[in-house]
């Protein structure tokens, strides 16, 4: 009988100590395949664009054809940085050359004033690009998209302006969008790389001012913070695309969490990391948070469960609690990587990724763009392509360390 025992604790030891080891190998096996379709896809969505030097990859229409932009509109960057990603994975002269093709048709945006966009437009694709191959041309248009992107600053109001007048932005003064966090990282950086603290005020304080006037008392955002241009005192908070005003748009704290992250990662100011983990605790133990961890459009979607899901906000989300991970307790660490992994896991699947030479050679179906204008509805897009990639590459390096 003692042998018996002694035989059966050896067999759960031996099984005990592999499963890491299988865990660790299937997931593994997840991000190759996952990365390995987003290659496929990417190249051969650029070689679709290669005899319209203007365009880049959007969305796709009621017809599923490809919809695409030019470098203009506010997504322009992101395929660019899907490639450069691509080829930090897989470093070929097909994908370097395509990355290098696509990022150029981005270059003119380093001028840009009239929006806040440029840290999207310009560090996805230049930022990228200077990352991987410190190309000093690249390096100096990130420093002109910096320029240009403080102009946008109003240091009474303490903000980087969003959007400027036009007929559906009218209703307000001076709009901030919680979107606007994910462009300071642009400024962060140049802050560093020109050794000018002006754009590092400026980002701080953004960061500061949105901190303070964005959230409400569980850590959910407001989509819309508008100033009065005179006083500088807060004017109105809405919700533009999500549910309500006082609903939680999916997207919306996605660009929360990460810009927070981000705002850490940069400055080591634990302010931020606070804020970071705040937000990521409403997120994840939010009652409307699915099984499989993708969100629906909006937290408060009135037809949940069969409201539409919004990959591009679980792409979002799953990157910066890869990243937020690393600076947190190890019980919110476990935590965080658990959620990031069944996020990648669910991205990885038939439900989200596209098979081969479908979905207009994007990497990922089913996100949202703008609910209540229906726009871009329950289709890809091109962000959630990017962070999907940039959440593979990091769950990739936290694999091969051994931390999932």
């Amino acid at each position: 009988m003692l042998k018996t025992i002694s035989f059966l604790a050896l067999i759960i030891l031996h099984f005990s100590c592999k499963t890491p080891e299988k865990k660790h190998n299937q997931l593994s096996a997840v991000i190759d395949h996952s990365l390995k379709v987003a290659t496929q896809q990417s190249l051969r969505m650029a070689e679709s664009l290669k005899d319209q030097p203007d365009k880049l990859p959007q969305t796709i229409d009621k017809k599923g054809d490809l919809v695409t932009c030019n470098s203009a509109w506010w997504v322009s960057g992101f395929f660019p940085g899907v490639l450069w990603y691509l080829y930090e994975n897989d470093p070929t002269d097909s994908l370097r050359l395509w990355a290098e093709n696509f990022t150029m048709r981005v270059e003119d945006q380093q001028y840009t004033t009239d929006n806040h966009d440029v840290g999207f437009m310009i560090f996805c694709s230049f930022g990228n690009g200077y990352r991987l191959t410190g190309n000093p041309e690249y390096k100096e248009v990130i420093h002109n998209a910096s320029k240009s992107l403080i102009t946008r600053f109003n240091p009474t109001i303490g903000c980087i302006r969003s959007w400027d007048y036009a007929s559906w932005s009218a209703q307000w003064q001076y709009p901030v969008i919680i979107d606007n966090m994910m462009n300071l990282e642009l400024l962060e950086w140049s802050a560093k790389a020109f050794n000018d603290t002006t754009f590092s005020h400026v980002a701080r304080t953004h960061a500061n001012t949105t901190m303070k006037n964005h959230f409400r008392d569980d850590y959910s955002s407001y989509h819309v913070v508008s100033y009065d241009t005179i006083t500088g005192a807060v004017e109105k908070k809405n919700t533009s695309q999500g549910y309500s005003d006082d609903s939680a748009w999916a997207r919306g704290q996605a660009w929360g969490l990460y810009g927070y992250t981000m705002m850490y990662q940069e400055t080591g100011d634990k302010v931020y990391l606070e804020q970071a983990t705040h937000i990521a605790d409403f997120i994840l133990n939010h009652p409307n948070l699915p099984e499989d961890k993708i969100p629906y459009w909006d937290f408060n979607a009135p037809d949940i469960p069969n409201a539409l899901r919004d990959a591009s906000a679980g792409a979002i989300m799953c990157s910066a609690l890869l990243e937020l991970s690393g600076y947190v307790s190890q019980e919110k660490t476990d935590s965080y990587l658990k959620i990031a992994e069944t996020q990648l896991r669910s991205l990885s699947s038939d439900k989200y990724l596209a098979k081969p030479r479908e979905n207009a050679n994007f990497i990922l179906k089913h996100s949202v763009g703008h609910m209540p204008n229906k726009s871009e509805v329950d289709v890809p897009l091109s962000y959630a392509d990017y962070y999907f990639v940039e959440a593979l590459m990091r769950a990739k390096e936290l694999v091969k360390q051994g931390k999932m």
